[in-house]
């Protein structure tokens, strides 16, 4: 565009945003535009440009004015394009809406409803900021047609976002192909045609009651229980988890963890953590802090939507250390195979994503129940047939799929508890169980490498280098082979992924992050040769190798 044009693009964005804060920041940059400033048609550049891509994780992006950002002017078209699909799939459409405690959540909820009632969708809007799990629990529970959360999930403090679930066939699923694109043509025509002020809305929306909250807290108790008394510290990260989750445990048996009050209660500022995100460095150290004054069993942290859950456990030393996402899917995983051998339960599925350790796998095969490997997202584990359980390495996992159809950090985290309350029980810890499940199922190790970076292009040309020149060895280890999933692979949609085999006891993959400007990493190693503990140490070694040669590779 022109400069005339950006500015022309800007002012018309700010005469329709009922938002004070965004119309005073646009307003400075149209001032300095007009004056021929590079620095500001750079900025308009950058916010009129382009604008966010409503995708199968609906929306997510940085705070501020324009279409490259997330504001009130797109958020209002966003549900109006939205309620345009709904009516077209149905009649009589149905949806509840739920938030976090972000900054503008809770004012991008009322929103939504306000446009979606005003479009004869029946709205249902959740009584105040709850987690991520009980807005995908409400799809399911109030046989809705769809369902928005306002979450940036664990995003930095200056994001926020849009994500959308589907009732009916869909079962209270995230969205996915072709709907993303349907929505997103729908979001466009209203771009291209109507003033936010001319879409219609009404209050005539109904505000959800306890009971609903109540349906949630008692089912996800039903995760576990507790057979021995479990000291525990628990942080939500500035979240909305705390009253949920605390309800939730002491529902279960759990009751009272050591609290990391710093933490407890929704900021969106998230002051004591550079990024609220448990996989971050240092995010945990204030649980971790207080786990160790408590001499507690277990650490137990939820993101700042609580659809993720990590746990930290002492070691034999008494320092403590976060388990991978691997580890504890790959021990709720055994968990559950058990109860359903017990049960005698015939039938269901294990599902993990792509990049997630191949330790589920084993499992599924030694109890002889059916397992799937996804594409990253649980908008695609969610949808496995007959499901039991799903869990991707991002510390998502879903224990009970017949009452929520997305990663839950709440259910996830009573059935870990139980875990570690039937392992005291009979004298055992974590880290004991971790050593008998090398026993009975080999030595699975992870690691990864996030490399943030400042231009997705960067991103692209390592992508890219690595596509024309494969690599022959990682450190040490030769590569077997490559596959590519740009086209398609062994069933899979195309992704921008490619992994990469090291014998029969190694394999990488790479791929950027689908919600952050990082490429990812994964590392996974196993061992089945020698005593648990010598295939663990083995195991580690592996990964440690990979590690030093992957970082040489993508960084030279």
């Amino acid at each position: 565009m022109t400069p005339d044009a950006l500015i022309a693009a800007a002012v018309a964005w700010r005469d329709q945003d009922p938002d004070a804060e965004t119309r005073d920041e646009l307003d400075a940059i149209i001032t300095d535009a007009r004056a021929d400033r590079a620095t500001a048609l750079d900025e308009l550049r950058d916010r009129f440009g382009s604008r966010l891509v409503f995708g199968t994780a609906g929306l997510r992006g940085v705070l501020g004015a324009g279409p490259n950002r997330m504001n009130r002017v797109l958020v209002g078209q966003a549900a109006a394009g939205l309620a345009a699909f709904l009516r077209a799939r149905e009649t009589m459409p149905s949806i509840v809406i739920g938030y976090d405690g972000r900054k503008n959540s809770a004012i991008f909820a009322r929103d939504t409803a306000e446009i979606m009632a005003g479009a004869g969708v029946r709205t249902m809007l959740m009584p105040r900021h709850l987690p991520t799990p009980v807005l995908a629990f409400a799809v399911r529970h109030l046989s809705t047609s769809a369902g928005v959360m306002v979450t940036a999930s664990h995003n930095p403090a200056s994001d926020n976002g849009y994500k959308v679930y589907l009732g009916g066939m869909d079962h209270g699923a995230q969205i996915v192909p072709p709907s993303d694109a349907a929505i997103a043509a729908d979001i466009d025509l209203v771009a291209q045609t109507a003033v936010l002020g001319d879409i219609p809305r009404s209050t005539g929306y109904l505000t959800c009651d306890e009971n609903l909250v109540e349906a949630y807290i008692a089912e996800t108790a039903e995760a576990g229980a507790a057979h021995a008394p479990v000291s525990f510290v628990y942080s939500a990260m500035h979240g909305v988890g705390w009253e949920t989750a605390h309800r939730v445990f002491v529902a279960a048996g759990f009751g009272e963890p050591g609290r990391v009050d710093a933490q407890l209660e929704p900021d969106p500022a998230f002051p004591t953590v550079a990024f609220p995100n448990p996989e971050e460095p240092g995010a945990l150290d204030l649980t971790l802090a207080k786990a160790k004054q408590l001499a507690a069993d277990v650490a137990i942290v939820n993101d700042p939507d609580a659809d993720r859950l990590a746990v930290a456990v002492p070691g034999p030393e008494g320092e403590w250390r976060r388990l991978s996402g691997n580890e504890v899917g790959m021990l709720l995983g055994w968990r559950i195979a058990e109860r359903m051998q017990n049960l005698d339960v015939d039938h269901g599925t294990f599902a993990a994503s792509i990049v997630s350790s191949p330790a589920l796998a084993q499992v599924a095969r030694k109890f002889n129940i059916d397992y799937a490997d996804t594409l990253t997202g649980f908008k695609w584990i969610s949808r496995v047939g007959d499901l039991a359980f799903g869990y991707e390495e991002a510390l998502g996992y879903l224990v009970d799929p017949e009452k929520v159809r997305d990663k839950d950090g709440i259910s996830a985290a009573v059935a870990f508890l139980s875990l570690v309350s039937e392992l005291k029980s009979m004298g055992k810890t974590v880290d004991d169980h971790l050593l008998e499940f090398a026993e009975r199922f080999g030595a699975y190790a992870s690691g990864q490498i996030s490399i943030r970076v400042t231009e997705l292009s960067e991103i692209t040309s390592v992508m890219a280098a690595l596509r024309v020149a494969p690599p022959r060895k990682v450190g040490a280890l030769t590569v077997d082979a490559v596959d590519d999933f740009s086209g398609g692979f062994a069933g899979f949609a195309p992704t921008d992924m490619l992994r990469i085999h090291l014998g029969d006891s190694a394999r990488v993959i790479v791929r950027p992050s689908g919600t952050e400007p990082k490429l990812k990493i994964y590392l996974d190693a196993w061992s089945v040769e020698g005593s648990g503990a010598k295939r663990q140490e083995a195991a580690r070694a592996t990964i440690k190798a990979l590690d030093a040669g992957m970082r040489k590779l993508v960084t030279t």
